[in-house]
């Protein structure tokens, strides 16, 4: 087991077995690219031009210099790979490089609490998948009944749709509670107000590497090869919203106000100790979507919820990455076989991650069963949907023998929805209520 000559304790999630990357900045400095080890952040950008990156591919190229991750990301995984192994060599324990220099270990290392970490990507474009099997049964059962809860397709195909890239925020933003347009049920007409079913969507993201040209599918075997790494992410959702405007396209309105992600992107190499076979798929899919090689990933999950009026978080949901049905290559090679072109940076997610247990459900609509089920917590508040001033928060990790591989948190506060003046006035009575 490999040990860095930067302590870290065993329930770290940034041990020298993961070295995530991200984009980090110091107050009155240029953002740069930076990899995460126990309680610090590594400036790649130093340890370049120091030449310890020498021979990996990426040296002297301004790569760690630049504000984004996407140079870095378009580079292929021989690369990638080649600069975990050299930082993984260079933090080891037994190697002098950087543990012997005084002066590069102060100019490259700072405690987490002094930097401020950004997105890590420019992310052209983003793309939400429905991949639960049981997130799509529960949420079909409740509108369209037992007998129809999955629709026809959806064990042929992994249902996705394109999101609002825009909104991709990172950990710590607060989020406004959207407004929109709705039916209540004992209404005739839409009301215009805020949104009084908003949600949280457990859900994992992972940013495309070198992408493909335009009519060139990614091939199922080739697939992985596109993932730079993955992040936690919250897709919100304003359920109310959504019922009333997706038929007949689906998500607008009540998805692309906000998606939280995580900020540090952990590499696909460092999951590999924790590759696991996925849910059998019944029927067999298509030849395009088949592969032997197991696909998912064992990474647990955890949801917490902190009211204004809570000392302490509560937590709701534990889940796992591996219960989704279809995998990320599997994403992938759909994504693609219609000749869609995807490019460094752009960002794919899982879509909600529930598993077989109501606990370990990944959203408050199949929490609450639609709002008849209240979530008890503390104080003796309870939840159906989220209020004003809930902090919402997402961890995963995977759990190796003495060290985990973890992703940090995406966390997000709920503030009020911010009324403009000629909206005021339409808001509908029944809203106000």
């Amino acid at each position: 087991m490999k040990h860095s000559f930067i302590t870290t304790k065993t329930d770290s999630h940034f041990p020298i077995q993961n070295l995530p990357y991200g984009i980090f900045q110091i107050k009155g400095q240029s953002p740069r690219v930076g990899t995460a080890i126990g309680d610090y952040v590594l400036d790649l950008s130093v340890i370049d031009k120091a030449g310890l990156l020498d021979g990996t591919g990426a040296e002297a190229k301004n790569i760690f210099s630049a504000t984004s991750l996407n140079r870095f990301m378009a580079l292929r995984r021989p690369v990638w790979s080649a600069v975990r192994s050299k930082l993984q060599y260079l933090l080891d324990a037994d190697t002098p490089d950087i543990r012997d220099n005084s002066a590069l270990r102060s100019k490259g290392f700072h405690l987490m609490e002094d930097v401020e970490m950004l997105l890590p990507a420019e992310i052209g474009d983003y793309t939400d998948f429905y991949a639960s099997k049981e997130h799509a049964t529960n949420v079909g059962i409740m509108f369209r009944g037992k007998e129809n809860a999955l629709m026809p397709n959806w064990t042929h195909l992994p249902v996705g749709y394109h999101g609002r890239a825009s909104s991709v925020v990172i950990s710590g933003t607060d989020i406004h509670r959207p407004q929109g347009q709705m039916k209540p049920v004992d209404v005739s007409l839409p009301v215009f107000g805020p949104c009084l079913q908003l949600d949280f969507e457990l859900e994992m993201g992972w940013f495309i590497g070198p992408g493909n040209e335009m009519g060139q599918p990614v091939s199922i075997k080739n697939a992985e090869d596109q993932i730079f790494g993955l992040v936690l992410v919250n897709d919100w959702s304003a359920r109310d919203i959504q019922a009333w405007e997706y038929q007949p396209l689906g998500p607008f309105l009540a998805k692309n106000f906000a998606t939280s992600i995580s900020p540090w992107v952990v590499p696909l190499d460092a999951l590999e100790p924790f590759r696991t076979a996925g849910p059998k798929q019944d029927p067999a899919p298509l030849p395009y979507l088949q592969t032997t090689k197991a696909s998912a990933f064992d990474i647990n999950l955890e949801v917490s919820l902190q009211g204004e009026g809570m000392a302490v978080p509560h937590r709701i949901t534990i889940s796992n990455f591996r219960y989704l049905y279809w995998s990320m290559a599997q994403q992938i090679a759909h994504h693609t076989v219609g000749g869609c072109n995807l490019r460094p940076g752009d960002l794919l997610a899982s879509g909600t991650i529930s598993g077989p247990e109501k606990e370990s459900r990944g959203s408050l609509l199949e929490l609450t069963w639609r709002g008849t089920e209240p979530i008890h917590m503390e104080n003796e508040e309870k939840r159906v949907w989220l209020e004003d001033g809930d902090q919402l928060t997402i961890t995963g990790w995977c759990q190796g023998e003495g060290y985990r591989v973890g992703f940090g948190e995406v966390t997000s506060r709920v503030l009020p929805v911010e009324h403009h003046h000629q909206t005021k006035q339409l808001i509908h009575p029944y809203i106000k209520k």
